[in-house]
């Protein structure tokens, strides 16, 4: 006959292991998170760099600070800034006006358009930014005067080529075409991202082919090109540069007639460089909003702006209130997740 004693013995490691878990974590062992040592050390490190450059740069005499800030906002400086702007925006809004098109010509089912898109492309691509800005710049060596008539007939309006192409606008039309070709590609890329489906579907609705374009693909195809076309855009920004050996006034033709006349050439090339970083890093904030404008609809939640991600570190690093469960925790496990 079994004894009560008999049982005892056996019996409490079974009543120890069905001990329900309190909140305070009961037998288990509190998880923690894996210790990093090495990314500690390299942050360390990395910033310990930093701080040895940037040092170098603010005290280091001979990048003349003082200079810097004394012809950081001059007029001249600013009306070449104004230029390189006003340039900037210009192409890129021509370049993808006649970039479209000729997208539209690749895709085809023409071969003749689709032929002469792809030769466009590959003759604008295929040749240097400088070495078409100086044929334009010497086009009126090939074509004196420029006619509007009846071909091999009169001719009702007739102007000389060097009256009618300046710098600035020699500067205009040869970044223009230029940008034309990487604009095509860019859109094309776009609208060969977008599903065919969606195309079969519009189809289906009886919707035509220029609606569904303009009002499907399009839509759908601008997160795609978004972010390559906003590296176009500071692409051009920085590539209007190149126009001043036209003797356009651009920023950095402007900073260079200065610093021509002063000698003072480091802190006058820090002057444009900082222009460019500010201008470049304004530009790449909008990009970044544009790009989260056109993530709406593929995915549930949009991704956290920049003044979000700092808001929610900054509530992370704060204690929480007494008695509170910290987020990312399982009571039931005494640590975290």
């Amino acid at each position: 006959m079994v004894t009560p004693a008999d049982v005892t013995p056996t019996t409490a490691p079974a009543r120890k292991l069905l001990k329900p878990v309190g909140p305070t974590g009961g037998d288990l062992p509190r998880i923690v998170p894996r210790r990093r040592p090495g990314r500690w050390a390299a942050s360390v490190v990395a910033l310990l760099v930093l701080a040895l450059v940037l040092d170098s740069v603010v005290r280091n005499d001979a990048f003349q600070w003082d200079v810097v800030g004394r012809y950081f906002t001059t007029t001249a400086v600013l009306d070449g800034l104004l230029l390189t702007l006003w340039l900037t925006g210009a192409v890129m809004a021509l370049g993808f006006l006649l970039g479209i098109p000729l997208a539209v010509m690749r895709l085809s089912g023409n071969p003749v358009l689709s032929s002469l898109g792809w030769g466009y492309v590959w003759i604008f691509r295929s040749t240097p930014l400088l070495v078409q800005l100086l044929f334009w710049f010497n086009i009126g060596a090939l074509y004196p005067t420029l006619g509007l008539g009846i071909p091999y007939g009169p001719q009702f309006l007739t102007v000389e080529t060097v009256n009618l192409l300046g710098p600035t606008l020699t500067a205009v039309v040869g970044m223009t075409l230029h940008e034309a070709a990487y604009a095509a590609e860019v859109v094309r890329g776009g609208i060969l991202s977008v599903d065919s489906g969606q195309t079969e579907a519009a189809q289906a609705l009886g919707l035509g082919k220029l609606r569904t374009l303009r009002r499907i693909v399009i839509p759908q195809a601008m997160r795609s090109i978004v972010p390559t076309a906003g590296n176009m855009l500071i692409g051009t920004l920085k590539g209007t540069s190149i126009v001043s050996v036209l003797a356009v006034h651009d920023l950095l033709y402007s900073v260079q007639l200065v610093y021509n006349q002063t000698y003072q050439v480091i802190p006058l090339l820090l002057v444009a460089t900082l222009w460019y970083v500010g201008v470049t890093s304004v530009l790449g904030v909008g990009q970044y909003y544009v790009e989260r404008h056109y993530a709406r609809g593929s995915a549930r939640r949009l991704p956290p702006t920049p003044v979000a991600r700092l808001r929610a570190r900054v509530t992370a690093l704060r204690p929480p209130p007494r008695g509170a469960t910290p987020a990312g925790t399982d009571p039931r496990l005494g640590g975290d997740r």
